[in-house]
C-alpha cells in the first residue's frame, strides 16, 4: 500500500499535469476564446496592452479578456504589438491572435497630395488617411519651415506613420526630384532652393495649366530684372488667415513680408508645394517680354507686355464675366 507521502506526490503530479493540459488547451487550442469569422481592429500608436486587449473584447474578435492578459504575463514580448489595422482572421489560438498582432506588418494607404497645397491643406488631406491628427502635423510642418516641401504626388504611407515620417517622406520625394543637374540649373539662374521654391509655388498658385507656367514664370522673372513688383495675388491669399477668399481692394494693403503688392522681390518663401511642372517651368521659362496677364474668364490668361494691353484684357475679362 502507498504510503501517503507517496500519495500526495502523485496527486500533486496528477493536478500538474491536469494544469498543464488546461493551460495548454487555453493557450494553444484554436476557436476557444476567439471569434469565428474576420474582425477588424485599430491601434493607434503609443495604446497600453491592456487597452488592446479591451477592444479585441469590445469587436468581438475574443469571448474574454483573462487568457490574453494570463500570457501577456508568461510572455512579456507579445506586449509589443506595432499599431496599424488588423483584419484578424477566424478562429486563431489565444496565442496564436497575439502572436498575429505581434508580427503583424504595417498596412500602407495610397494618398494623393494635389499640387498647389499649403501645410494646413496637405494636413487635412494626411489626417483623412492616416493615423495623424491634422493640428499636429501642420504645427510640427510649420516649425520645420516645410511650407513648399512637401512634394505633390500619389504615394504609399504606412496607416500608423508619424507627422515626422510622412513630412520626412514627403520632402525625400523633393530631394529625390531636386537632382544635381536641376540644382546647377537653378545656381546657373541665381536661384537658390527657397528662391526657386518660392516663385514656382507662386506659378503653382496662379494656373493649374502646365502649358502656361513657362509663360507665367517668365512674366514674373522679367518683372525682378526690372525690380518691378510681382503683384502676385495668391501671396495676398497666403498673408490673410483663414480659408482661401475673393480678394478686394483693401486687401492689397495687408501688412505682411508676403505681400507682393507692398515689398519687391519675391517673399520670405514658397505659398504652398509645387509641382513638379512649376519648377521646370521657372527653370526653362518662356522667352518672352510680358509683364502681365489676367484670366480669360474661360480657364486660361491673356498675356501682354505693355500695361495699356493689360488694362484692355482686364476690360475683356470682366466684360466675359458679366455675359456668364
Amino acid at each position: 500500500m502507498p504510503s501517503p507521502s507517496n500519495l500526495r506526490s502523485h496527486l500533486l503530479r496528477t493536478v500538474i499535469l491536469i494544469l498543464a493540459a488546461a493551460a495548454g488547451v487555453i493557450l494553444f487550442l484554436p476557436g476557444l476564446n476567439t471569434a469565428p469569422e474576420s474582425t477588424r481592429l485599430q491601434i493607434h500608436r503609443g495604446t497600453p496592452f491592456s487597452t488592446i486587449v479591451r477592444d479585441l473584447e469590445t469587436n468581438g474578435a475574443i469571448t474574454v479578456r483573462w487568457p490574453l492578459k494570463v500570457i501577456g504575463r508568461l510572455v512579456p514580448s507579445l506586449h509589443n504589438i506595432k499599431p496599424g489595422r488588423y483584419l484578424i482572421p477566424p478562429g486563431l489560438s489565444n496565442i496564436g491572435l497575439l502572436q498575429y498582432l505581434h508580427r503583424h506588418d504595417q498596412d500602407e494607404v495610397r494618398v494623393t497630395i494635389p499640387e498647389g497645397l499649403d501645410i494646413s491643406a496637405t494636413a487635412a488631406i494626411i489626417s483623412r488617411h492616416l493615423d495623424i491628427d491634422s493640428t499636429s502635423f501642420a504645427r510640427e510642418a510649420t516649425k520645420r519651415k516645410l511650407e513648399g516641401y512637401l512634394f505633390p504626388g500619389t504615394y504609399n504611407f504606412p496607416w500608423a506613420s508619424t507627422p515626422g515620417e510622412a513630412q520626412e517622406f514627403l520632402l525625400r520625394q523633393f530631394h529625390r526630384f531636386f537632382s544635381d543637374s536641376l540644382r546647377s540649373v537653378a545656381e546657373g539662374k541665381g536661384l537658390d532652393e527657397n528662391a526657386l521654391l518660392t516663385l514656382a509655388s507662386i506659378v503653382e498658385a496662379e494656373t493649374p495649366l502646365d502649358e502656361e507656367k513657362p509663360l507665367v514664370a517668365s512674366v514674373y522673372l522679367n518683372r525682378l530684372r526690372k525690380n518691378m513688383p510681382l503683384q502676385a495675388d495668391p501671396t495676398i491669399q497666403y498673408a490673410i488667415p483663414g480659408p482661401r477668399r475673393r480678394l478686394y481692394y483693401k486687401d492689397l494693403r495687408t501688412d505682411s513680408p508676403y505681400n507682393t503688392y507692398l515689398h519687391r522681390g519675391l517673399p520670405p518663401g514658397p505659398i504652398c508645394s509645387p509641382g513638379a511642372q512649376s519648377i521646370l517651368a521657372v527653370l526653362n521659362p518662356a522667352e518672352t517680354s510680358y509683364l502681365y496677364f489676367v484670366a480669360t474668364g474661360k480657364g486660361g490668361h491673356n498675356f501682354s507686355t505693355t500695361l495699356s494691353a493689360h488694362n484692355r484684357n482686364i476690360r475683356r475679362y470682366r466684360a466675359n464675366r458679366d455675359r456668364r
